[in-house]
């Protein structure tokens, strides 16, 4: 099933095409976005201009249509602040529904509110944690706290960039007074609500909307992925200072800022600092999530779907991993064995290599996703294993994770990790050091499922005068695999400064003669 959702906002207009998978996950397969300022000049009960109306319904027909190129099977659309606040927002959603086929619902705050919360507490893989999200649109801000499964409390203010721009900003570059006035005036609309959210306590804060992706650009400045990337509250205290004391045209020279956000990132800019000030964050999430995927979640949600694909893979991180690895065409028992063969490895040797849950399950994901290059081709498939994680849409990652898990797939076969590789050596020293001991895991894990035939059933290992002794336990021929433990052993053993030698225990325990170790 393909569903295409629709957020029309005070100052975009936003879809996204989704395939809904036969476990009732989904994935994005098209976007679109057009920036027609539908509130400009139409917000606090005003009419919403010809002109904003007529470029509207220019860009919903053209959005009909590549909706209807996907063969969607449902359509979702909602209209927010400037919408339900204009004299004539009942009469354009009739337009919509009359000239160009589509029905839009004109939400409330509140359920604007929860629903990005749903979006952005599920892409940033929140869980049963207390998160802040906090969205920035051109009419109003939402401002809510909860957990993945449920918005505890919520709130939407009038305090958009362009409510804020027009009502406040008067010269350029803009004034001391006008700022502090920005400032004071959403401290004062939002005071009681934050006392609330502090109140009840929270584990990070998280940003959504184009306004706090432009700023995060800003901030951050080195053209990166900016999804789930953690921004601190400093770094956007000096964007704010930044754009106020610049002129719009030197905004516009600024790199890495959308032209078409120049006027409106001052008082963006002054807001998103001013709300992080009275939270007392220290540092924001920038996420990708916003009302459009909360509209498909709940969607699917109400349908029975979400539920059932959260009871097979409750972790968002998981559940990204194999939707990743089932859309390349995985081969789940072979994926599966190699990794449960390289968590025993992981487990085993945890004296030796002193690293924790967190790089176990980095190793466990690499494992389930090193072969799925294979759907590009067999040659070269590792590099393209790295290529496809890279950029596979991985939910609940911070960047440094995804880039981590792609260089231990790519180091399952041939090369082992070296400096003179460009993605290896930009790790920092102890990053190298965790890729090279999973990589190396992995490939010795790979080679004892070299048939793909799980002949292998389980291994132990055990620490000896001579090193390390891996006892096989199969009961069917092994020597394929027996062959391609030794030949990729050398690595792990290097970085355990540990030989490793092999024993088959074959049938009901009978032991067949270990052979010689790898030494380093």
């Amino acid at each position: 099933m393909r569903i295409a959702a629709i957020d029309i906002g005070t100052n975009s207009v936003h879809m996204i095409v989704v395939r809904v998978r036969p476990d009732l996950s989904f994935e994005v397969v098209d976007r679109e976005k057009d920036m027609v300022r539908l509130g400009a000049g139409g917000l606090d009960g005003r009419r919403l201009s010809d002109t904003a109306v007529t470029n509207a319904l220019q860009t919903l027909t053209k959005f009909k249509r590549l909706a209807e190129s996907h063969a969607v099977d449902e359509v979702i659309a909602s209209a927010t602040s400037a919408v339900r606040e204009a004299e004539n927002g009942a009469d354009f959603v009739t337009r919509i529904r009359r000239e160009v086929g589509i029905r839009v619902r004109t939400i409330s705050g509140t359920e604007e509110a929860r629903l990005i919360h749903l979006a952005a507490a599920y892409a940033a893989g929140v869980g049963g944690h207390t998160a802040v999200v906090i969205d920035i649109g051109g009419g109003s801000v939402e401002l809510t706290l909860g957990t993945a499964a449920r918005m505890q409390l919520g709130g939407s203010f009038k305090i958009g960039v362009i409510r804020l721009t027009e009502r406040f900003v008067t010269s350029d570059p803009i004034g001391a007074d006008e700022e502090k006035r920005v400032e004071r005036f959403v401290r004062r609309q939002t005071a009681t609500h934050i006392r609330a959210l502090k109140a009840r306590g929270f584990h990070r804060v998280i940003g959504t909307s184009g306004t706090i992706a432009a700023l995060g650009a800003l901030a951050v400045r080195d053209g990166g992925d900016l999804r789930n990337r953690r921004v601190t509250a400093k770094a956007f205290r000096r964007v704010r200072r930044t754009l106020t004391d610049a002129t719009l045209e030197e905004r516009l020279a600024l790199p890495g800022l959308d032209p078409r956000r120049a006027d409106l990132a001052v008082a963006g800019a002054v807001l998103l600092d001013t709300l992080l000030s009275a939270l007392g964050a220290t540092e924001l999430t920038l996420c990708d999530f916003a009302l459009r995927e909360g509209l498909v979640l709940d969607y699917i949600k109400k349908n029975g779907a979400h539920i059932r694909t959260v009871e097979r893979y409750p972790d968002v991180r998981r559940r990204s991993v194999i939707e990743l690895a089932e859309r390349c065409h995985y081969i789940p028992r072979h994926a599966t064995h190699v990794a449960r063969l390289a968590l025993a490895l992981f487990d085993a040797t945890l004296a030796h290599h002193e690293l924790g849950p967190r790089e176990r399950e980095w190793l466990e994901y690499a494992a389930l996703l090193h072969d799925i290059g294979g759907l590009i081709s067999y040659e070269r498939h590792h590099k393209h294993s790295q290529y496809l994680i890279l950029h596979g849409d991985l939910r609940g990652f911070e960047p440094d994770e995804i880039v981590l898990m792609a260089l231990v797939a790519r180091y399952h076969r041939q090369s082992t990790p070296r400096k003179s590789h460009e993605d290896f050596s930009a790790l920092s020293a102890p990053r190298r050091r965790v890729v090279r001991l999973l990589a190396a895991m992995l490939r010795l894990s790979e080679g004892l499922d070299r048939g793909h035939a799980q002949s292998i059933g389980g291994i132990d290992v055990s620490e000896t005068p001579e090193g390390l002794l891996v006892r096989l336990r199969t009961g069917e021929a092994s020597e394929l695999e027996l062959w391609a433990a030794q030949r990729h052993a050398e690595p792990l053993a290097a970085l355990l400064d540990r030989p490793i030698r092999f024993e088959v225990a074959a049938g009901r325990g009978r032991r067949r003669a270990a052979r010689p170790p790898v030494r380093m």
